[in-house]
């Protein structure tokens, strides 16, 4: 049974709605337009009738005019997110005639409507609902019957069944499944529902006087496979994220093909030459084949017909709306395509997408001119077209690179698009894709240019959301983005860097150890102490129990040393076996890196993968129990997750702690771009207990000694304006050094075309003197060592605070 597109309330709920005293009239009953017949139950069990349906009758004496018109749809107990659906008229009510409205269509019934005067979607109730006849086609807001009735526009309204919004002493009764309400031939009107309509069978008749059997009916000619349907794509896409016509069965729905996707999810994507009026409805819709390859072409006038669903690419991702299980017919080829929709500073608006207070927001209706990402909703599967789009996120191994269409929006200084705060993630961001398997994805870089015009569908996925499926992809512009070379540190400079290389084993080819040392030796120009980030075990995702990391670790050093950089010693502490997530039996850990030729290591054993470090305090200040080791590894904090890496070094006669850290991933968050909104953020509560754990530790080393040097780093996998970092940086303890630089720069990563600070330095309140950098080597280019930039700090300890 087709239940109605409306969500259930408790009666406690509904009473809110309830009415206390009855109405004034609807400014006077009607002599002339009213609404004659209302019937919901359509297709549903037991029906014969297989369309929703409203019929209008005109009492006066002359022709009335529809054109603006609409006829709207209210759940009978409406709650505090419903809202009015819309079905916009045209044309006209001869004097005495009637004026069919077809609405939603179910799976059940055997009769077709007789041809109607007007198509909706709205999927109505059989038993309970409100029904206006609007002077205008925008949604009313009115959800009581006293506010209704002030409301100017509306010519007529029905009530039926035990809706709230009615007029007079109560709504009409007796709809069902297989019964209307519906006034008598001489469609008195006296603002009564409940006196002047009347259940019975459904008897729609539409403006030439036909009854269901006496014309072409809903199948628009069921005897004519040539002649479409009455469903147009706009029926099927509605005016919110989901289709009024999903699980049902459509037929010959009509459309000029305007791209064929031949690999992966395959299938088509059709357009309606001839849109309506509502900006909200979609006229572009996917039908999806499955493992067929489709036989349509580009400019192919089809009709298809199938079954109405929502794919969702991921649990927390929209949906895309699609035709499944088709049957096309070809009606001709070399069709003109529909012109597509300009992306561009002009068209997307400036605010992203509305919420729910975490809730679904498919429901709501779509604001494609305040939303960004109701725009693009709204042109889901439709043509679109952008010209000279800058690339702000670099093509990946999957053919698919980002762009942006809005050139001054958040501008970084190397081409990208800035993500400044949770509220900012840079509405004019576009993921591009090819259509065309047969030619080279192009190798874009961020602050290239695709120069020209880029024109496909406009799809949904769940890696980056909204995306153009390029019929057209315009031309490469290199622009010559180079990869930052950071300058060397002074002699009495100490330089700690951090660098995430990205599950670095030593089954990795030569090529991943080389391009890897190059960044240290060349661009971080040999650091004097490196923490790195995703080093893992000697057989990587073997899991076969090795913990250990030497081999790893030594083909790194001497793919270093053959860059020009110097060699480097190492320490860590071996993880248990498959205990600190990652990769399964990758076992990644923190590794320090260092030069003894300009600093050395304090080494205090004892310490392990479950025996953590603490600070005591000597007459010379703090130092470790354990060098290297761990913070607290046994916390829950740290549960399936890489412990920090605590070391104790000494440059030029002065103590410097170093802490690395790799706190867990965003794995599990929901995405910006999917249904929920806002995105619930879960994986956030465990970060912000593993930077309490730090912080605390901290806090712990400058008890002991006030002015002790310490130098927080590594990837914290969140941003800088985060409650992780809010969390780290507790009592003043420790300060992000990414806001040190200018807010267009404060950037490590690049995801879904969004730059982005996930990787941090912090230092303590005795490190005054120093020197910091994001070196720029990998994010932003499509040819990337690792996906995270590296940074450094140098240090001029001898003018920091001493003991």
């Amino acid at each position: 049974m087709r239940r109605a597109a409306y969500p259930l309330i408790s009666v406690s709920a509904a009473s809110a709605f309830a009415i206390t005293a009855l109405p004034a009239a609807y400014a006077a009953p009607s002599a002339t337009a009213v609404i004659a017949e209302v019937y919901g139950g359509g297709g549903n069990s037991g029906a014969t009738l297989t369309r929703d349906f409203v019929e209008l009758g005109n009492a006066g004496s002359a022709a009335y005019d529809l054109a603006g018109y609409s006829v709207q749809y209210l759940p009978g107990s409406p709650s505090s997110s419903s809202q009015w659906q819309v079905t916009q008229l045209t044309g006209s009510i001869a004097p005495g005639g009637r004026f069919l409205v077809a609405e939603a269509q179910g799976t059940g019934g055997t009769t077709a409507l007789p041809t109607a005067d007007a198509t909706g979607s709205i999927a109505m109730s059989a038993t309970t609902g409100t029904i206006a006849l609007v002077s205008g086609s925008t949604a009313l807001t009115c959800k009581t019957a006293a506010d209704c009735a002030a409301d100017g526009r509306i010519v007529d309204l029905v009530g039926y069944g035990t809706a709230v919004v009615r007029e007079g002493t109560g709504p009409a009764t007796g709809a069902s499944n297989t019964a209307s309400v519906a006034r008598a031939t001489t469609l008195a009107d006296t603002d009564d529902n409940a006196a002047d309509l009347a259940s019975g069978t459904p008897s729609p008749v539409n403006s030439a006087g036909q009854t269901p059997g006496s014309g072409d009916g809903d199948g628009g000619g069921d005897d004519d496979p040539t002649q479409p349907g009455t469903v147009r794509v706009h029926d099927i896409q509605g005016t919110t994220r989901l289709s009024p016509l999903a699980g049902q069965t459509v037929a010959k729905v009509p459309g000029i093909v305007t791209g064929v996707r031949t690999s992966g999810s395959k299938g088509f994507w059709i357009q309606d030459p001839t849109p309506d009026a509502d900006p909200r409805t979609s006229e572009g819709v996917f039908v999806y084949t499955g493992s067929a390859v489709p036989t349509v072409a580009v400019g192919d006038s089809v009709l298809v017909s199938g079954k109405i669903s929502e794919y969702y690419p991921s649990s927390t991702s929209q949906s895309v709306t699609e035709i499944g299980s088709p049957t096309t017919t070809v009606l001709s080829s070399g069709n003109a395509l529909p012109a597509a929709v300009t992306l561009d500073a002009a068209a997307v608006p400036d605010a992203y997408i509305p919420t729910a207070d975490g809730a679904s927001i498919e429901s709501l209706a779509l604001q494609p001119t305040v939303y960004a990402q109701d725009f693009y909703e709204s042109l889901e599967g439709m043509r679109t077209t952008f010209s000279d789009a800058r690339v702000v996120g670099a093509s990946d191994a999957y053919g698919e690179l980002w762009v942006t269409v809005k050139p001054g929006e958040n501008p970084t200084p190397r081409g990208g698009t800035l993500y400044s705060s949770y509220d900012q993630p840079g509405t004019g961001r576009i993921e591009v894709m090819s259509l065309d398997t047969t030619t080279a994805f192009p190798a874009a870089n961020v602050g290239d240019e695709l120069s020209g015009t880029t024109t496909g569908p406009l799809d949904y996925s769940t890696y980056g959301g909204y995306n153009v499926q390029a019929t057209q992809l315009g031309t490469l512009v290199d622009n010559g983005l180079k990869r930052e070379v950071t300058r060397r540190q002074k002699g009495d400079e100490l330089a700690v860097a951090t660098y995430n290389v990205e599950n670095l084993d030593a089954l990795d080819d030569q090529e991943k150890f080389d391009r890897l040392a190059e960044g240290v030796a060349v661009n971080l120009n040999s650091p004097d102490v490196v923490a790195l980030e995703e080093i893992q075990d000697d057989n990587g995702a073997t899991d076969d129990g090795t913990v250990t990391a030497e081999a790893t670790l030594k083909r790194f050093t001497d793919a270093i040393r053959a860059a020009g950089g110097p060699r480097y010693s190492w320490r860590y502490i071996s993880p248990e076996n498959d205990q600190d997530g990652g990769e399964p039996g990758g076992n990644i850990r923190q590794v320090f890196l260092f030069n003894p030729k300009r600093v050395s290591f304090t080494d205090r054993p004892g310490g392990d993968a479950t025996t953590g470090t603490s600070v005591v305090r000597t007459r010379k200040g703090a130092q470790l129990t354990y060098s290297p080791g761990r913070i607290d590894p046994t916390s829950d904090a740290w549960d399936s997750s890489r412990k920090p890496l605590v070391g104790e070094f000494v440059f030029h006669g002065e103590t410097v702690f170093v802490v690395a850290n790799h706190f867990t991933s965003k794995g599990g968050d929901q995405p910006l771009h999917g249904r929920y909104q806002p995105p619930a953020r879960s994986s956030e509560t465990q970060r912000a207990a593993q930077a309490a754990e730090v912080n605390t530790f901290v806090k712990s080393l400058l008890a002991a000694d006030k002015n002790a040097k310490a130098v927080v780093l590594g990837d914290l996998n969140d941003y800088e304006f985060s409650r992780t970092v809010t969390t780290l940086t507790d009592g003043g303890v420790l300060k992000p050094l990414i806001t040190t630089l200018p807010a267009d720069q404060r950037y490590t990563y690049v995801y879904d075309g969004n730059s982005q600070t996930l990787d941090h330095i912090l230092t303590s309140p005795a490190v005054t003197h120093l020197d910091y950098d994001v070196v720029h080597i990998n994010a932003e280019f499509a040819d990337q060592a690792s996906d995270h930039d590296p940074q450094i700090v140098r240090i001029d300890v001898n003018k920091c605070g001493r003991h």
